[in-house]
């Protein structure tokens, strides 16, 4: 294990970390499957947390056939994610402010990386009044491939400037650990809407119930 004080950069997941929104999301593709007649779209939920847009389209037409109408679908759900939670309405997870100045006071370089694209993660930070402590803001819509292939989080320290082992990775979901992992990042684990399987204790350096405890974790270290 990397030691702390070679630590120069913590990279964050959004969806599920930053934002309380993955239920919030879970919610609203519940209410749009039930209108397209499909009662059985929790599962496949779970397998596109922390995916991109385009690998998002081929979990859903693996599942649901190739004629599945994706783009409606998304649609629906987007129009009613947005008019649901846009305008700062958007929950923040507990301790985010807290960290992200923690890190700030540190002198630590702080990004995201989010699957998410940058149409909707640059409003969401900026609605948030948190966008001004992050250094580089990467997203889905940026690399070619989603986690959890590494290209995000390496497309991160890159831009930070950074080798990817003097960074952490803060993620909620199993494909973004995954992705951490293989960058070879320090993958530190907050779950949200599952939990920590055995292969993600294999694979994250810590996991911890919330950003408060992500502070006292680093703490000890800094002290």
């Amino acid at each position: 294990m990397q030691q702390i004080d070679t630590l120069q950069a913590v990279v964050f997941d959004m969806d599920g970390v930053i934002f309380d929104s993955e239920r919030c999301v879970q919610n609203c593709w519940g209410i749009v499957a039930r209108h397209f007649g499909i009662t059985d779209m929790e599962q496949t939920f779970y397998s596109c947390l922390g995916t991109n847009m385009d690998r998002t389209r081929e979990i859903l037409l693996e599942v649901y056939g190739t004629s599945f109408p994706f783009d409606r679908f998304l649609g629906e759900v987007s129009q009613l994610y947005h008019s649901r939670y846009d305008g700062g309405r958007l929950p923040m997870k507990p301790g985010v402010k807290d960290l992200l100045q923690y890190l700030t006071d540190h002198g630590k370089q702080i990004a995201l990386a989010s699957s998410t694209r940058s149409q909707v993660v640059v409003p969401q930070l900026q609605e948030a009044g948190i966008l001004p402590f992050f250094h580089q803001v990467v997203c889905g819509d940026m690399v070619s491939r989603s986690k959890p292939a590494p290209d995000i989080f390496l497309k991160a320290c890159e831009k930070l400037g950074v080798l990817p082992q003097n960074a952490c990775a803060i993620e909620d979901s199993y494909n973004g650990i995954r992705s951490a992992s293989a960058g070879g990042l320090r993958p530190i684990m907050v779950p949200d809407m599952l939990p920590a399987n055995d292969e993600m204790l294999s694979l994250a350096e810590a996991v911890l119930p919330d950003l408060n405890a992500v502070i006292s974790y680093l703490q000890a270290d800094f002290s």
